[in-house]
């Protein structure tokens, strides 16, 4: 008589025998890898095609200039870039952009489904604000600021919410003021002038050999705004010579140039601002930007 052995799980019931080898099989156990098998794969393809039904995976918003330096009356960008998984131009129509300032409670812009919203914007702003309603729809948030001033200084924020993107970027704004000097040599004195430093700069003058001169003297005048105008003359001076003025502040650095070509009241000059981008408290990167 041959041998038979039954299992029963789940009251359901299974007898194999092969070659006189009997294997219990689990079909209880087959059921649940089953329906977890099923359950992974319909998590996956949830997760994968999530962004079709719900307008894609978040996208990022940020500003490619975090320390951006204002020039005193003149006007500055405060950048401010979103962009989605997909690279699709937005709608402007499904697009919100506010602009905030750490301390104030009222909005420095706001722009909100294809029209702009200023009854909370702060009076500081007024009429000084701008978006580029253009590029929006390319994802572009940046704010034109006009006529900087000084108590512009301080932390902007960016918030921007689309259909497939949302965040909000920093942007720390610095006020100065800066001009290139100009040089006029009588005889054997050369002599630098600049109308616009603020904060109140110092300046060095070097020869051809980057060695600094101390044959110099600085006179600072300070206008009602507490912008500084300096004269600075080096003395004596060679009649075919290089020499390097620098003008710096802890925002702004100035390099400037001027080739004395011979007796006459002739020069070749030039000059760059270095922008100076402090990224933190430890580190910091100097942009030059050519004049």
């Amino acid at each position: 008589m041959e041998n038979e052995l039954i299992i029963g799980y789940c009251d359901v019931q299974l007898t194999w025998k092969v070659l006189d080898i009997f294997i219990p099989i689990s079909i209880c156990s087959l059921i649940v890898s089953i329906f977890v098998t099923a359950g992974l794969i319909i998590l996956i393809l949830s997760v994968s095609f999530s962004g079709q039904g719900l307008g894609g995976s978040k996208g990022t918003v940020d500003s490619i200039d975090k320390w951006p330096i204002g020039n005193l009356g003149e006007d500055v960008i405060l950048s401010c870039k979103f962009k989605t998984s997909t690279n699709s131009r937005e709608s402007t129509s499904q697009v919100s952009i506010t602009w905030t300032k750490e301390g104030l409670s009222e909005v420095v812009y706001k722009y909100d489904k294809g029209a702009v919203q200023l009854t909370e914007q702060n009076p500081q702003f007024k009429n000084r604000t701008l978006l580029f309603s253009d590029a929006i729809g390319g994802g572009n948030a940046s704010l034109l600021l006009r006529d900087v001033k000084v108590g512009d200084n301080g932390v902007y924020y960016c918030s921007v919410s689309t259909p497939s993107c949302s965040g909000t970027a920093s942007v720390n704004l610095r006020a100065a003021a800066f001009s290139a000097p100009k040089f006029k040599r009588v005889n054997t004195t050369l002599t630098a002038e600049a109308e616009r430093w603020f904060p109140k700069p110092n300046v060095t003058w070097l020869d051809v050999n980057d060695n600094v001169l101390n044959e110099s003297e600085t006179s600072f005048f300070n206008n009602s705004a507490g912008i500084t105008r300096f004269i600075s003359s080096l003395q004596p001076i060679k009649l075919y010579g290089s020499y390097t003025c620098i003008i710096q502040n802890p925002l702004v650095k100035a390099v400037s140039q001027a080739t004395v070509k011979g007796p006459v009241n002739t020069f070749q000059r030039k000059y760059n601002f270095i922008l100076r981008k402090y990224l933190d408290e430890n580190c910091m990167l100097d942009n030059s930007h050519p004049v």
